[in-house]
């Protein structure tokens, strides 16, 4: 764990970052996998075939977004323990609502879970980034 702590705050984002880009190139595997299994050429579509294609938009509705906030704590100093914490919430917050969503397009535990934690990640990067905006030193 000293590790994750003894990083700077631009380390720290960097790392969490790097993680969601993983993620996102996962998920644009998984669509391109589907696609590839259900023989579908480009443009065509299938009600299964939507559904993958949700689990990838789902994602890039929120995590470009929410990666620039995590940039922007970095850029302001927030400690690299926050950076972290809203990061991995982030991330596993994703990865079970992908999970929940690919395998039913009704309600599951994983998409309600997920989508719950990517909201609670919204408010600390928004909240930190408002508040700290304006504190006259960096948080170190």
């Amino acid at each position: 764990m000293d590790f994750l702590t003894g990083m700077s705050p631009v380390q720290a984002a960097a790392m969490n970052i790097g993680l969601l880009v993983i993620l996102m190139l996962g998920l644009k595997f998984y669509v391109a996998g589907r696609r590839g299994k259900l023989k579908l050429p480009s443009g065509e579509t299938t009600p299964e075939f939507d559904r993958a294609m949700r689990v990838q938009m789902n994602a890039v509705e929120d995590v470009p977004a929410l990666m620039v906030g995590i940039g922007a704590l970095a850029m302001l100093g927030m400690p690299a323990w926050y950076i972290h914490m809203v990061g991995l919430v982030l991330l596993i917050s994703r990865i079970l609502h992908a999970t929940g969503l690919a395998g039913s397009s009704g309600f599951s535990i994983g998409r309600a879970v997920g989508t719950t934690g990517t909201l609670l990640v919204y408010l600390a990067v928004a909240g930190a980034l408002l508040v700290h905006a304006f504190t006259p030193t960096p948080l170190h």
